[in-house]
């Protein structure tokens, strides 16, 4: 009960491996950190890609090297579309990824996949992983271990920590997520906060069937199953867990523990 495998499909996230088939599906937060300290992450150009400064220039990663986009032409179509291109003359530089003047990356360890656009002012704190045709929009504050799957949002004056999101994730506008796991196709509204600290301290325990389920975890935010969303302003108390296709409506409060498979919340 409560493995991953009731909650997402994996068959597409390429980092599947940060979930243990045979454990409850937060303790993949607790993976989170040796998963991605141990992943091979590209070198980075320091004289391109200062540390802790915001980035002079558009810099654009392709093949496995980083240059500048001074002589190149960037159309900025619908990134998880694959809209996302970079000509070198009439040559498009296929997967190219952009990180657009005025990021600012903190640390050494950054893995952009195909398709990528870091937008102007998005604060990013390593380690930070993030697939083919995201998009961390300006304003974004990515805290560190930050996992990202395919054509992902990370929005506009969003904080996010300590998290995973599997593909599709769409998180555009003013969330706050900590300590929590998206599944496929996801989507939040504008406002969205995921609370992950009790008032009162101690472990996050879950109540299910009569059953208390220690975490284990002093914070757990949220844990949403493929398909779930929630309205604009939507709530989640410290340890919420939603199966597939819940739905949380707008200025709305969800209560901790475990919510079945399309439960609406109003």
């Amino acid at each position: 009960m409560f493995s991953a495998t009731d909650f997402f499909d994996l068959r597409e996230f390429s980092h599947a491996a940060v979930f243990a088939s045979d454990a409850p599906v937060w303790q993949a937060l607790g993976a989170l950190k040796s998963y991605m300290d141990g992943y091979d992450y590209p070198a980075l150009d320091r004289g391109l890609l200062p540390d802790g400064r915001p980035l002079p220039e558009t810099v654009i990663f392709h093949d496995g090297r980083w240059r500048l986009a001074t002589d190149l032409t960037i159309e900025y179509g619908d990134t998880n579309k694959g809209g996302l291109a970079v000509f070198d003359g009439g040559r498009r530089l296929d997967g190219a990824s952009v990180l657009m003047a005025g990021a600012v990356l903190v640390g050494e360890h950054f893995a952009f996949g195909r398709g990528v656009l870091v937008e102007s002012q998005a604060m990013l704190k390593a380690p930070v992983i993030c697939d083919d045709c995201s998009e961390i929009r300006q304003g974004a504050y990515l805290r560190g271990y930050c996992l990202a799957g395919k054509r992902c949002v990370l929005g506009h004056a969003t904080e996010i920590k300590n998290s995973i999101f599997l593909n599709d994730v769409k998180a555009g506008h003013f969330a706050y997520l900590g300590d929590s796991i998206l599944g496929n196709d996801c989507n939040l509204g504008a406002g969205t906060k995921f609370a992950n600290l009790r008032f009162i301290g101690g472990n996050i325990v879950l109540r299910h069937e009569r059953q208390l389920f220690d975490t284990g975890r002093r914070k757990l935010g949220a844990i949403l199953g493929d398909g779930s969303q929630t309205g604009c302003n939507a709530v989640t108390s410290p340890g919420t867990i939603f199966g597939r296709e819940c739905m949380l409506f707008p200025n709305t409060t969800a209560a901790s523990g475990f919510h079945p498979d399309r439960k609406i919340i109003r």
